[in-house]
């Protein structure tokens, strides 16, 4: 906010921004970050400590309510997968939308998250496996009576050799463990989609994260680890998904979906 990054946001003129590692609770938020003119903010914040973690999604309002372009309203707001362990650090969102009267079926749920990093030794590690879990079985779940998903975020792993600048200097690290990788290959085969990967299924060099400490950014040495995925059900409804590496102000870039 303070170097003009959100100015780009509200500029870019989506129907729906979700924002990872905010990092703030809402109380520390001058109010047109808190509530810009033109959009309705849910926050998730970490509960464990200050400064830390934290996620929003900014949904574009219409005469108070908050709805996109399409008048799809909000059902029902979840914050958090209902796990009291894995809950406290403001991890997730999940928004529910009714479609339109005249289009049956055309609701959705948009679930925001920030996925645990595994650094840190071996609890973090298996924190980031118990979410990992955690998530895919409350996918699962609502999948029975929504079967219209997008979940988006930092998802903190890259999948395949193609997502990562120096995969064989990596292949011990976390981000791109065999243990976290098999945790992607699980999701994909319960029929969730890659949206970048289908869209671009062989492009190289397409990374969302760079580590600024050593300028790894400026030689393109990256990680593609921020993604949206859908259903299968809702894959017709996706025209693209793009990666927008010319946005700086942050060790990640936007990446953006486009939905009819």
């Amino acid at each position: 906010m303070k170097k003009g990054g959100f100015d780009w946001l509200l500029n870019a003129d989506a129907d729906i921004f979700c924002l990872q590692e905010t990092k703030a609770h809402p109380d520390q938020l001058p109010e047109g970050v808190r509530q810009p003119p033109g959009y309705h903010a849910y926050f998730d914040h970490s509960k464990a400590k200050s400064g830390y973690s934290g996620i929003a999604v900014y949904i574009k309002t219409n005469d108070q309510q908050p709805t996109t372009n399409n008048q799809l309203k909000i059902l029902k707001v979840e914050y958090g997968l209902g796990m009291e362990e894995l809950d406290q650090e403001g991890r997730f969102l999940g928004l529910f939308f009714e479609g339109p009267p005249d289009q049956k079926g055309a609701g959705f749920a948009l679930l925001n998250v920030y996925f645990p990093n595994g650094g840190g030794g071996p609890e973090r590690l298996a924190f980031k496996l118990r979410y990992y879990d955690a998530f895919l079985k409350y996918l699962e779940k609502i999948r029975r009576k929504h079967p219209n998903i997008i979940f988006c975020g930092d998802i903190n792993t890259a999948h395949q050799e193609i997502d990562l600048a120096r995969p064989k200097e990596n292949e011990n690290n976390t981000g791109f463990l065999p243990i976290e990788r098999k945790w992607l290959d699980e999701v994909e085969r319960k029929n969730y989609i890659d949206t970048f990967r289908y869209f671009h299924p062989n492009e190289k060099a397409a990374y969302t994260y760079w580590d600024m400490k050593t300028f790894a950014r400026d030689r393109n040495v990256g990680w593609r680890i921020d993604y949206f995925f859908v259903t299968k059900e809702f894959l017709p409804k996706v025209n693209k998904s793009e990666i927008l590496s010319n946005i700086f102000g942050s060790d990640h870039c936007p990446i953006f979906i486009e939905v009819l």
